[in-house]
């Protein structure tokens, strides 16, 4: 039987609290005890490892536990998780480094790669064996299409690799119509494969380039494969081929002149020369011509240009008589005329053919170099196929070789954003660093900033272009700390600027009163506290804020004595009043004859008000109350004094019972008696065990007398609290029932806690319920009671809970 509440007893037999934790006490799933000790000191740290390929809830390999009191601190779980794979040319999307199960990774094939179904992107899932593929991708080809008869494919193949380049000639009789090679890129073969005709058509005239022109003087008329180059005006920037071809009577495509909007900056200097006199601004394609002073001579182009913002390389002002020579080329080269020479004069050009070719070239020196460079080479020039039509750019098909250095500028069209460069160079025969035209993503609403507005109609719905600008404006007192601008970027806006609070000048002065501590300048935020003269006190809070070029409102210095004294009521102060009070002062009142005071007797001065009510109450006693069958005895009076009593008696043949006076007790009466029937009066009420009636006891009650019951704290009252005298004898009284004790040692006994750890319920009331859960490491007993159970008068059936045994 569990004790109820009461003074503590001496256990017989007590459980001790565990002060060591056992190895063999708790079973990690797919991990275990890193450590070799077997037992674990009370609030001691272990360490456990999960198994290879598992994790602990937070991503970890490892973790640690502690031992309590009541066990180890937690159940520690090891999760399956799967690494990054190795990738087989392929990327992850996916930012993360670890997965846990099910847990999916997407991935895309590298460029000119895709997956054995044909697909350039792929999900794996993480599952209980891993991964549940391997991400690979294989390099990508591309097959020759059926093509015209009369062209000869070099070489021939079924399937070219990516970056391999595939030429063409046509049969004898037959011309090539389109270009005479093409490569193969992750997109396909390009450009377009040509066609063989028996007979081409000529061109008119080559068609007029918006905001550029033709550089020679154009014809009426060109034949097939004839070429005609272009330039665009200042300020203006040439995308794709500089160069059109006429194509058995139509003409390839126009490049486009678009507007270079960036600036240079001043023109620099030329040490030992002078530019042109100009100002800024200067815009793409705006050159100034430089000249050397006099003994000096210029080495380079005699003009920069504004390219891109920037200004093309200067040149330099050498020293006349400090030129330097060139020496005569190597043997390989034969020089015409001037076999015998060693060294030759800057500006003198020599002339020359290469050992084992007929073509004649010539040099330039320029201070002790060749320009071009003397160079005979047994390798041969490699060039370039026509460039490529990237999906999405802006019409550029050519049929024109490039040579090896030679660059072609690229557009997208209209929505799309080119990626990883703007120019695709030719190099070694082939193209390289081909760059992707992606689809322009918009932006939703634009970030939110404190104390500032966005400069937008739109509602919040509504998208924004790749390419939207927007400005902030800050509230009054608040400016921009830096470009009031953001631009939305693929479907992201750039960092929004702050809004920072200006600063303050001197904060405003306040009648009677000044500030602490004064400076010339307030940072936005800043506060100033404010204090009064003597005799005047803060009204409001004592500090003032700089709220950005303007001050919060300050406080205000009242007075704060006190003047004149309140009057209550039947009240009067017990020191002699004065012409004024001090905030803080006290005033202490006392009540008038036959009055108490009810409450505080104080006033306090508090800023020139008083605070406080002293209340007077008075204590005498109107009519004593009536009995009945009973007359007073006393003298009566129509007012009596606190402590005054008054004296009852019954008339014949009734009894009194309780007490034959009354006493006025600060203007209340005492219980008066009662005049009964003494037939059927009943003794003192019987006592309950842990209970007790309310009123004191009596020796005698009268019939229909009634007293009522109270039990014992943390003892529930069951039954009738109050009972009543009829014939004689007292009605049932009622039973307080005992709580139940829920000890750490009976738990520990049963291997059970409380389910709702935060309760610590110790005690129970009965009736109501209490639920348990088995300890770490234990389970329910077959023949258990249930882990939920009710208090019944002191007694609980606890569960109980034995030892998990995991099987080897």
């Amino acid at each position: 039987m569990v004790e109820p509440p009461g003074p503590p007893k001496a256990n017989k037999k007590a459980h001790p609290i565990a002060e060591t934790c056992s190895k063999s006490s708790i079973d990690i799933k797919n991990g275990f005890i890193s450590e070799s000790q077997y037992t674990y000191a009370l609030n001691k740290q272990a360490k456990y490892q999960c198994k290879l390929g598992y994790i602990t809830a937070d991503g970890e390999t490892s973790g640690s536990i502690t031992c309590r009191k009541n066990g180890w601190s937690a159940q520690p779980t090891c999760i399956k998780s799967c690494d990054m794979p190795v990738f087989e040319n392929a990327r992850a999307k996916n930012n993360v480094t670890w997965f846990k199960l099910n847990d999916t990774l997407d991935y895309e094939c590298h460029d000119g790669y895709e997956s054995n179904t044909g697909s350039t992107t792929g999900s794996i899932v993480c599952g209980d064996n891993g991964w549940s593929d391997l991400p690979v991708c294989y390099e990508r080809e591309c097959e020759l299409p059926k093509i015209d008869v009369h062209l000869v494919p070099d070489p021939k193949k079924d399937q070219y690799k990516v970056g391999e380049v595939l030429k063409f000639s046509c049969k004898l009789g037959f011309t090539r119509v389109g270009p005479n090679s093409v490569q193969c890129y992750h997109f396909g073969l390009s450009p377009d494969l040509p066609t063989c005709k028996e007979q081409v058509r000529s061109c008119g005239p080559p068609p007029e380039l918006l905001n550029g022109n033709v550089k020679e003087k154009t014809k009426e008329e060109y034949r097939h494969s004839e070429v005609v180059e272009y330039y665009c005006n200042p300020r203006f920037l040439l995308k794709g081929p500089n160069k059109i071809q006429c194509v058995d009577g139509a003409w390839t495509a126009l490049p486009v002149c678009i507007e270079e909007e960036s600036t240079c900056g001043d023109i620099p200097e030329l040490e030992h020369g002078y530019s042109e006199l100009s100002s800024p601004p200067y815009y793409y394609g705006d050159a100034v011509e430089f000249t050397c002073s006099e003994s000096f001579t210029m080495i380079g182009h005699r003009s920069i240009t504004c390219i891109h913002g920037v200004w093309t390389q200067l040149p330099q002002c050498v020293a006349t008589d400090q030129l330097k020579k060139c020496k005569s080329p190597n043997s390989i080269v034969i020089v015409e005329n001037l076999t015998s020479k060693k060294e030759f004069d800057h500006n003198s050009t020599m002339r020359y053919r290469c050992r084992g070719k007929g073509e004649r070239l010539h040099a330039v020196c320029i201070n002790g170099r060749w320009d071009p460079e003397v160079t005979c080479s047994m390798a041969q020039i490699k060039l370039c196929p026509p460039p490529p039509q990237i999906p999405n750019s802006r019409n550029m098909t050519t049929t024109l070789n490039y040579r090896d250095g030679e660059k072609v500028s690229l557009l997208c069209q209209e929505n799309y954003l080119i990626k990883e460069g703007e120019e695709i160079t030719c190099q070694d025969g082939r193209w390289q660093s081909i760059p992707h035209c992606v689809e322009k993503i918009p932006c939703s609403q634009p970030p939110q900033i404190e104390h500032g507005t966005i400069n937008s109609s739109r509602s919040s719905q509504e998208s924004y272009a790749h390419g939207t600008k927007l400005s902030y404006t800050c509230e009054y007192g608040f400016w921009l700390s830096e470009e009031n601008e953001i631009t939305c970027y693929m479907g992201k806006w750039s960092s929004p600027p702050q809004c920072e609070g200006l600063p303050c000048k001197s904060p405003p002065e306040i009648s009677h009163g000044v500030v602490a501590h004064t400076s010339d300048s307030y940072q936005y935020g800043e506060e100033v506290t404010y204090k009064c003269s003597e005799g005047f006190g803060i009204d409001g809070p004592p500090i003032a804020k700089c709220l950005g070029e303007k001050w919060s409102r300050p406080p205000s210095c009242i007075k704060t004595d006190c003047l004149s004294l309140p009057s209550f009521e039947n009240a009067k102060p017990m020191e002699e009043k004065k012409d004024s009070y001090k905030s803080g002062e006290q005033v202490t009142y006392t009540c008038a004859t036959n009055y108490k005071m009810d409450g505080p007797s104080t006033v306090t001065c508090i800023n020139s008000r008083w605070t406080g009510r002293p209340t007077c109450r008075d204590t005498a006693c109107a009519d004593p109350p009536t009995v009945k069958n009973a007359h007073i005895v006393s003298r009566q009076m129509s007012k009596y004094a606190s402590g005054e009593r008054v004296r009852y008696e019954c008339r014949s043949p009734y009894e009194m019972f309780g007490d034959e006076e009354v006493m006025c007790v600060n203007g209340n009466w005492t219980e008066p008696p009662q005049c009964k029937d003494s037939t059927g009066k009943c003794g003192p009420p019987p006592p309950i065990d842990n209970g007790d009636i309310t009123s004191f006891t009596l020796s005698v009650y009268p019939p229909d007398s009634s007293v009522e019951y109270k039990c014992q704290d943390l003892y529930q009252l069951e039954g009738n609290k109050r009972i009543t005298c009829r014939n004689g004898q007292w009605s049932d009284p009622p039973k307080c029932l005992r709580a139940c004790v829920i000890s750490p040692e009976i738990m520990e006994k049963y291997n059970i806690t409380l389910k709702w750890k935060a309760e610590k319920k110790l005690y129970s009331r009965t009736g109501e319920p209490v639920e348990f859960v088995c300890r770490s490491g234990y389970h329910l007993s077959s023949n258990s009671h249930p882990l939920r159970t009710t208090c019944q008068d002191g007694k609980l059936e606890y569960p109980t809970c034995v030892k998990r045994h995991f099987r080897s």
